[in-house]
């Protein structure tokens, strides 16, 4: 790892407060840099002495390998954070990756499940045993919350206000929100919360594995695939599924976007509104199956 490289990712952890699974992001996009610049450079490898005209090779390059556009716009941007950084710090004076476009993506409307196959899923999570009430409770709070996974297994016991249905959650860039859950996922976290037992009497994640340790996204992504499976539901779907589903159906029952902004913890109203897309085109699909025009 460069030294320049090393440095930023410092400034990231101990400034930015930015967490593991961000760095983790930025170290592996500026090391596959490095590789390229290893690979197409006789010199030492230094980003800092890296033109405009090189980075354009390199977003060639990772076109040339068949990275998806979304996988090449983020490492394009983790480029950006880079030299942004450099710039400050005095170590480049003109910034290469101003001139960088991404790559045009396709516009992927996100997938969801219906009301139905949420409540089949959750109805269908067997709990007469502690890690099923676990699990009932997880699902339920994804959904009732709309919550990301990250944000899931980042809770607390701190964070739970059960008496109003309310839990506090980190989002991107350690925002902090209040989220309502919904009457019956705060019933399910309290019949979690009776049961569980952690490695650490002390410990404070709300969801632990079998261990007693913090549960990972991972391990929720696994635990939903298992689920799916045996309920013959959608096996495309994942944990941010439920927060995709969330988000329509409040907008399905009226909702204004703005307030689902809000839930979802989306800086930009602009990220939200992927999800009138979807309303739309069911708008239109109930219009085509039910009008006697169409």
């Amino acid at each position: 790892m460069h030294p320049t490289i090393t440095a930023f990712l410092d400034h990231l952890r101990n400034e930015r407060n930015a967490s593991a699974h961000t760095i983790r992001c930025y170290e592996d996009d500026l090391s596959q840099f490095c590789q390229f610049l290893a690979e197409t450079r006789r010199e030492e490898a230094d980003p800092s002495a890296v033109d405009a005209r090189r980075l354009r090779r390199y977003s060639a390059w990772l076109n040339g390998r068949g990275y998806a556009a979304s996988t090449v716009a983020r490492r394009l941007a983790s480029l950006r954070s880079f030299y942004r950084y450099q710039r400050r710090q005095g170590v480049v004076t003109i910034d290469p990756s101003g001139g960088l476009r991404n790559p045009k993506q396709p516009r992927r409307l996100p997938r969801l499940l219906r009301v139905e196959d949420v409540i089949r899923l959750l109805d269908g999570i067997p709990t007469g045993e502690p890690l099923g009430v676990r699990d009932r409770a997880m699902f339920e709070t994804l959904y009732g919350g709309g919550l990301r996974v990250s944000e899931l297994v980042g809770l607390d016991l701190d964070d739970l206000d059960l008496e109003q249905e309310l839990v506090r959650v980190r989002g991107k860039g350690r925002r902090e929100r209040l989220c309502p859950v919904g009457r019956m996922a705060a019933s399910w976290l309290a019949r979690w919360v009776a049961l569980r037992q952690p490695k650490d009497p002390k410990g404070p994640a709300v969801f632990l594995n079998r261990f007693g340790t913090r549960l990972t996204t991972r391990s929720v992504g696994r635990l939903l695939e298992t689920y799916l499976a045996g309920l013959g539901l959608d096996l495309g779907a994942s944990p941010h599924t439920l927060r995709h589903s969330f988000a329509t159906h409040l907008l399905d029952r009226g909702a204004d976007l703005r307030s689902v902004q809000e839930l979802l913890g989306h800086r930009s109203l602009t990220t939200t509104q992927i999800y009138t897309h979807v309303t739309q085109e069911r708008m239109l699909d109930a219009y085509h199956d039910a009008h006697p025009r169409a």
